[in-house]
């Protein structure tokens, strides 16, 4: 039993998730978003009508990400087909409608963004009464610009604010672990996940989600999500808490049966380690925006294999160091500061957090990770990251060399989509054990 099992749930996302959780049940979520809003009412019906436990998802567009409300606006007038749900754009009052007589205990909904300043979209959802969003300070800061860390951490500190002080409190769920969406290291994204969730504590936020993207082998993936779950479990106590796992956030297979097997073996990974929520992608993933038949298509498959590796016997995690690692981090740079906002900034100013291959002002960008030849994420070279004894690059034979090229970086990046293709052809599977 974790913490959040005895933490009273605060709103309508929490508490559908644990219910679901208490059931044994995986709550699958879509990445899903369009700028019309009959077409967005019909995509949420969709997703409430799966045959599964389903969240709702309002993914906005790339304009309101970047606050260019006056394009989205001029996009909204046009007609012009947006890449998202222009939220700002629309107003409260068309979002309100957009949810009106969907959205419930049964069938909460979460706005996704991607917006490091992000007040005034916080302010409309609220207005508008979603039940939930997603960020962080870091995490929708250093991947998607050059908005200075400093102004985010600020600018989130008065979204949580706004957040807390609701009377409907809404979730919060940090996208710390999706920093680039691959090549970071687990541990790493594990540290970044629970900070942030820190800081959402520290400016009154009392529902987190804390999060962890699928990387490129399930032994080491499982092996995070636990450690994930022990360091929440020991660092969130008396918040509601859960957590969620995103499929594969990097370059897809190509082939749909590749596809499908990645998104199988996300949910499988999701039961296997304990995780409350799985954010599923769908097999149209590397060749177009997908549909909602897709999306409907996607979770219902994923709900499938969730439950049908309910019933497997769990397999163990090897333990090479996630959870050490990712401790001695968390406490290396909340040493840093007397406040976790404070410990972030002072974190990537000194490189203690440092995202490899991020090329955000405010990353030290010394750091480096590479994919082994089983799949295995290891430091290359981990700059000036605090990195547990027997950790890191030194501790394999089979760790990659200090330096990865343009060549080689390419290719670690297309890791999954070349692993999952040659399942598709030739019956491969990983090696899950030891590491190599």
């Amino acid at each position: 039993m974790t913490s959040a099992d005895t933490a009273a749930a605060p709103g309508r996302f929490a508490a559908r998730v644990r219910r679901a959780r208490e059931s044994g049940v995986l709550v699958v979520q879509p990445r899903m978003g369009f700028a019309d809003p009959r077409r967005m009412r019909e995509g949420l019906r969709a997703v409430r009508d799966v045959r599964a436990a389903t969240v709702g998802t309002i993914t906005v567009d790339s304009y309101t990400r970047v606050n260019a409300y006056d394009r989205a606006l001029a996009g909204v007038r046009s007609g012009a087909e947006l890449n998202g749900f222009p939220l700002v754009a629309h107003g409260p009052d068309v979002t309100r409608a957009v949810c009106e007589g969907l959205a419930g205990e049964d069938f909460p909904v979460q706005v996704r963004h991607g917006s490091a300043l992000p007040e005034r979209l916080v302010a409309a959802m609220a207005a508008a009464g979603v039940d939930a969003t997603e960020g962080g300070p870091v995490s929708y800061c250093l991947p998607y610009g050059r908005v200075p860390l400093r102004d985010s951490v600020r600018a989130w500190a008065r979204c949580c604010e706004l957040i807390a002080g609701r009377d409907e409190p809404m979730h919060l769920e940090t996208f710390g672990g999706s920093m680039l969406g691959q090549l970071c290291p687990p541990a790493v994204l594990v540290a970044i996940s629970v900070l942030e969730a820190l800081f959402f504590r520290e400016h009154g936020v009392r529902s987190v989600s804390v999060s962890y993207a699928q990387q490129t082998h399930p032994g080491q993936d499982l092996e995070a999500l636990e450690a994930l779950r022990r360091l929440a479990g020991e660092r969130l106590a008396g918040m509601d808490w859960h957590v969620v796992l995103y499929t594969f956030m990097g370059v897809f297979p190509r082939s749909a049966l590749g596809a499908l097997r990645l998104v199988e073996e996300s949910a499988r990974l999701a039961v296997r380690g304990g995780a409350s929520r799985l954010v599923v992608k769908t097999a149209a993933e590397a060749h177009r925006i997908p549909t909602v038949a897709q999306n409907v298509d996607a979770l219902e498959f994923a709900a499938a294999v969730a439950a049908d590796e309910a019933g497997r016997a769990r397999p163990r995690a090897a333990a090479t160091g996630v959870y050490e690692d990712a401790a001695l981090l968390v406490d290396s740079v909340l040493e840093l500061s007397g406040t976790v906002g404070g410990a972030l900034l002072r974190a990537f100013a000194t490189g203690v957090l440092d995202v490899p291959y991020c090329l955000h002002p405010d990353n030290a960008n010394r750091a480096r990770a590479a994919v082994d030849p089983w799949g295995v994420l290891r430091w290359a070279d981990p700059g000036r990251v605090p990195v547990a004894s027997g950790s890191g690059p030194v501790a394999s034979g089979s760790a990659p060399r200090a330096s990865v090229g343009a060549q080689g970086l390419l290719g670690m990046l297309g890791f999954n989509e070349r692993r999952f293709d040659a399942e598709d052809l030739l019956g491969f599977r990983p090696r899950e054990g030891v590491y190599a």
